[in-house]
């Protein structure tokens, strides 16, 4: 490789063919241009999806509804209610669940009053263990902690869309005081929903309140509307979803084979259903690349056969004054890797930068189209290229060196 007479020699014989050499050497720059694009469009569609998950992803939702069988003599389309010895009881007998968060909702019309300003917006009543299962940014003061559930305190954390109606530009809420149902609630927090799909919008109008709050100062005694939970690290979520629904059914006397009774939602197996997809997504982005890289290499080696063909007299002479079939071998194959390697690399080049310059200038601006979010190139793909043009330089100059190896110096020199 460090041979000075084969890089010159290599140098020349492209110099002479420019335009052949360019054209045969397009096909592998496209295939790679296209595996870099695809591959980093897959990534920003990937970032742009999984940013619409503004919950834990191993979360799991579960909830009550009406019955469907009847059991042990009650009847059914009877409602479910939990209650608060249920969050005892998933705790002692459910061990995978690492953490549970209680939830209520506030029922009925009502609006939220400060001063001469009012509008309707969601109250909910939460615990401090909702923020592993549903990060949200807290902008100023602080979230419900565990001693305002314990004295079940008459505090609120606010959205941005309360900030908006109730207090206006510039009004620090902090210490200020809301009305909910006659009730006044001091404002400790305000926080920013993460994400970017259509529960944003949602949670940018709620307040929240400590759980035990809600259930003692709006008559939902020992109530609890749904459970917010997350596994034990190495716990499938599948697990804690199955075994609570279990031990649900068990204690409010619901038939097992009554699969109405509980609703639930398992975030991570829809997760993995979306990586799954994307998993797909970047095996076609490489199919189609290596298909185009292939077309490219077959090129390639229908050109060197040609070098071959037209250099059979230097071959003839190179083996006649002692030069080795592995020299030859090697001089072929070397040009082989010139070729494809420095026709990979400008692809590579050509397709990083474009997706670099896109991710500029979607991070700068703060640009999002749909789902697509900025792409990026994985540094593995740059390694994968690289032994990928290699091996594919090599194999492309292969059968011609092979041939040029066999040239009977005898019969290369009578060639006219």
């Amino acid at each position: 490789m460090i041979d000075i007479d084969k890089w010159t020699e290599i140098y020349n014989t492209v110099k002479k063919h420019k335009l052949r050499t360019a054209l045969t050497a397009f096909g592998v720059f496209w295939g790679i241009f296209m595996l870099v694009l695809l591959l980093g469009a897959g990534k920003g569609l990937e970032k742009g999806i999984t940013s619409e998950f503004n919950v834990a992803k191993n979360a799991v939702f579960v909830w009550t509804q009406r019955t469907s069988v009847p059991y042990m003599g009650l009847k059914a389309g009877r409602f479910i209610q939990m209650t608060n010895d249920d969050i005892d009881a998933i705790r002692a007998f459910v061990p995978e669940v690492g953490v549970i968060a209680p939830s209520n909702q506030l029922q009925g019309s009502f609006s939220v009053v400060y001063g001469t300003k009012s509008s309707a917006f969601t109250v909910n009543g939460e615990t401090p263990e909702v923020l592993q299962v549903k990060p949200t940014n807290v902008v100023s003061g602080r979230f419900i902690n565990q001693k305002d559930v314990e004295e079940r305190r008459k505090v609120a954390v606010v959205g941005p869309r309360t900030l908006e109606l109730l207090f206006g530009e510039g009004v620090d809420p902090i210490g200020k005081y809301i009305s909910i149902k006659g009730i006044y609630f001091q404002v400790v927090g305000t926080f920013k929903p993460l994400g970017k799909d259509e529960d944003v919008v949602q949670d940018a109008q709620t307040i929240y309140i400590p759980n035990t709050t809600l259930q003692q100062a709006f008559n939902q005694p020992n109530q609890v509307n749904f459970f917010a939970m997350t596994p034990k690290p190495g716990i499938p979520a599948a697990v804690v979803e199955e075994k609570v629904k279990a031990l649900l059914m068990k204690r409010h006397k619901v038939a097992p084979a009554d699969l109405k009774a509980f609703g639930s939602a398992n975030v991570e197996k829809e997760f993995q259903d979306v990586q799954g997809l994307f998993a797909g997504i970047a095996g076609f982005s490489w199919l189609v690349s290596i298909g185009t890289i292939v077309a490219g290499i077959i090129g390639v080696g229908n050109i060197m056969l040609i070098v071959v063909k037209e250099r059979t007299k230097e071959i003839g002479i190179r083996k006649a004054l002692g030069a080795t079939p592995l020299s030859i071998v090697s001089l072929i194959i070397q040009e082989s890797i010139v070729i494809t390697g420095f026709a990979g690399y400008i692809g590579l080049l050509a397709g990083t930068g474009l997706i670099a310059a896109i991710e500029g200038f979607m991070v700068e601006n703060n640009v999002q189209a749909g789902f697509f979010g900025p792409p990026e190139v994985n540094p593995a793909v740059a390694v994968t290229a690289t032994v990928l043009l290699v091996v594919a330089g090599a194999l492309a100059g292969l059968i011609p060196a092979t041939k040029a190896a066999r040239v009977n110096p005898v019969v290369a020199l009578q060639e006219e």
